[in-house]
């Protein structure tokens, strides 16, 4: 069985091969699900570690549906983890009816080679799992991280089964959501041969502030922020 982490930061990183992980899939921002990271953080995890890195790239949070502009980004993104070394890339598109956008997708698995593509847990979106999966076969991705629609993988692992007997030998499911110690050997004993988890611990930081950083109003898949137009021309006409 081999282990992917899902690693949020240097340190996950190293403790991730530490521990005896194959891989690592590197991102940030673990409470939107991940999006792409700096390209500083990429490259040190790239020389420090000796495992396979695999890069998130996911441009912002929010739905898996981007503009020409975000998909130009996410482009950039690929290229600069081809120059450093990286082994894979996780990522995809959907259509705004959440169906897989078949024709970018196939752009990013193409313009990523030679490394290995993950079509990441936008699968989990698609309203056609098991059909959306033979597309997928088609153009070539290599491997499908999936939580089985549902909120945990073990809750989702009837629809895996199903994932795992289409796909044969054509790409490998791999399935990703709440696996923790309790529940890991399920999936083995299911017969998959990859996991995916963060295997996260929340460290209290000891720090004497009142003034929160975040903003509970931006959690949420459903939208996106954007700054306004309209609103910075408002203030810039104050002045």
């Amino acid at each position: 069985m081999k282990i992917e982490v899902c690693a949020n930061s240097y340190q996950s990183a190293i403790n991730a091969e530490r521990a005896g992980a194959d891989r690592i899939e590197l991102c940030v921002e673990l409470a939107v699900g991940g999006i792409t990271p700096s390209h500083g953080l990429i490259e040190k995890v790239v020389q420090e570690l000796t495992i396979p890195v695999f890069v998130l790239i996911r441009p912002r949070s929010g739905n898996f549906t981007y503009t020409s502009d975000e998909f130009d980004v996410m482009k950039k993104d690929i290229d600069f983890c081809k120059s450093i070394g990286c082994q894979g890339i996780v990522s995809g598109i959907l259509k705004d009816d959440n169906t897989i956008d078949i024709i970018r997708t196939k752009e990013l698995i193409t313009f990523s080679k030679p490394m290995s593509f993950t079509f990441h847990r936008a699968f989990d979106w698609v309203p056609e799992a098991l059909e959306s999966l033979k597309q997928l076969i088609t153009i070539g991705v290599d491997r499908v991280l999936s939580s089985g629609q549902e909120i945990t993988a073990i809750e989702g692992i009837n629809l895996l089964k199903n994932a795992l007997h289409i796909s044969k030998l054509n790409l490998i499911i791999m399935p990703g959501g709440g696996i923790n110690a309790e529940n890991a050997l399920k999936f083995k004993e299911a017969g998959f041969k990859e996991i995916h988890f963060s295997a996260t611990s929340l460290q209290q930081i000891v720090q004497n502030q009142n003034i929160p950083m975040n903003n509970i109003h931006f959690f949420n898949d459903k939208i996106i922020a954007v700054s306004d137009y309209n609103k910075i021309l408002k203030i810039k006409n104050l002045f």
